[in-house]
Formats: structure tokens, sequence, C-alpha cells
């Protein structure tokens, strides 16, 4: 039997649930604002606080860390959400995997490549440079840089597992070819630096990808 003490709490519970979600969000949304415009290292936890309009201890209590901070804010961006489940495990992810068509499958990954690259923009080159000088977020960015290649050849395994391939393309070179075209770097390169629209690099994404990995049809 519940004693009538426990309804409050109870009560009170989604309640500041959804205050520290918004509190959490008011964070991150800040520290990214702020990572992109003046760097990691020159951004405080006692800057992004101010930011947010809350507390120091409040950043310190959701992220203990500047690093901490900056890996949730990646995961979010990548993932698009504060959802656990890797990349892997996302279903825009598993569509690729799971459609029959290899030039769809291609299309489809392409297409995922534009979202996730708008998504991340300018934080990728804040990892780059942060990696630099923090032991911690140098030890993300090289499970970044190897969780993306692993993601790239899941799809190169899905393709060969469909006899797809070109003649004479393994998977090792497939996957080398896959995760060259498909490197957030190319992204900056053409969107950034050459003003591409994100529409036309999916397109040009795709068409590549099918070009230099699928085999012509007889």
């Amino acid at each position: 039997m519940t004693g009538g003490g426990d309804s409050p709490r109870a009560y009170e519970s989604p309640r500041r649930r959804e205050q520290a979600a918004q509190t959490r969000a008011r964070i991150l949304d800040s520290a990214r604002r702020l990572f992109e415009l003046h760097g990691y290292t020159a951004t405080s936890m006692r800057a992004i606080a101010s930011d947010a309009g809350v507390a120091p201890k409040t950043v310190y209590v959701a992220f203990e860390t500047k690093a901490t901070l900056l890996r949730a804010l990646w995961h979010l961006a990548l993932r698009g959400d504060e959802d656990s489940a890797p990349v892997g495990s996302r279903t825009w992810f598993s569509d690729v995997l799971d459609e029959p068509d290899p030039v769809r499958q291609l299309e489809l990954n392409a297409r995922n490549s534009r979202v996730v690259k708008e998504r991340v923009g300018a934080l990728m080159d804040v990892l780059r440079t942060a990696a630099v000088a923090d032991p911690d977020i140098a030890e993300l960015w090289d499970r970044i840089q190897r969780e993306f290649y692993d993601n790239q050849r899941t799809v190169v395994r899905s393709l060969e597992r469909k006899k797809a391939l070109k003649a004479g393309l393994g998977v090792a070179r497939a996957s080398d070819i896959l995760w060259t075209l498909n490197h957030p770097d190319v992204y900056r390169l053409l969107v950034g630096d050459r003003t591409w629209t994100a529409a036309h690099y999916e397109e040009w994404l795709a068409r590549s990808l099918v070009e230099q990995l699928l085999s012509r049809p007889e």
C-alpha cells in the first residue's frame, strides 16, 4: 500500500525530468554555438553556463567535464537525438542494409551522408582541432574515424552478398573507396569551400558511388 507522502514525488518526477531535459538541451545548444564560434580550447564551462542561463555548477553536474560535454554534443549531432543507440542500430542505417536494390542502397547511403553532415557541420572541425590538445577528445576522434570506416565496410559487405560489386573489387578496396568518397572532408571541400548545395552533393555522391562500386548490368 502506497503512503500518502509518495504521491507528490510521483507527481513532480515527470516535471523535474522535463525541466532537466530542457536545461541539458540549452547547455548543449550554447556549447555548440560557442565551440563553433570561439573553438574548444577558448570556450570555458563558465562561458557555456552564462550563455545557457544556468549556474556553472549545473553544467558540471550534467556533464562533469568539458570533454564529456563535447562528446555528448557530438553524439547528438551524429545520431540526431540523445538515444544511446549507435549508428549501426539506427533505422536510417538499417534501411540501407535492408534495401534489396544495390543502386537504391547507395542512393540511401548518399542521402544519409547529406543529412548527417548537415547536422555535424562545423562541429567536425571543432573536434579535429580539440583532439590535438585534449587526450580525451583525441580518443573520441580516433573512435569516430574507426566507427565511420566500419559502417562503410558494413554497407560494402551487404553489396558483396548481393554480388553487386564490380568484378575484381574486393571488400577492402571497395570499403576504402566508399570511405573516401563519403568522407566528411569531401563534403567540407565541396559544400563549404566550393559552395555546392547539399542536394548537389547528395546527387554527385550517389552517382559516384554507383559508378565506382557496382557492376554494370550485362
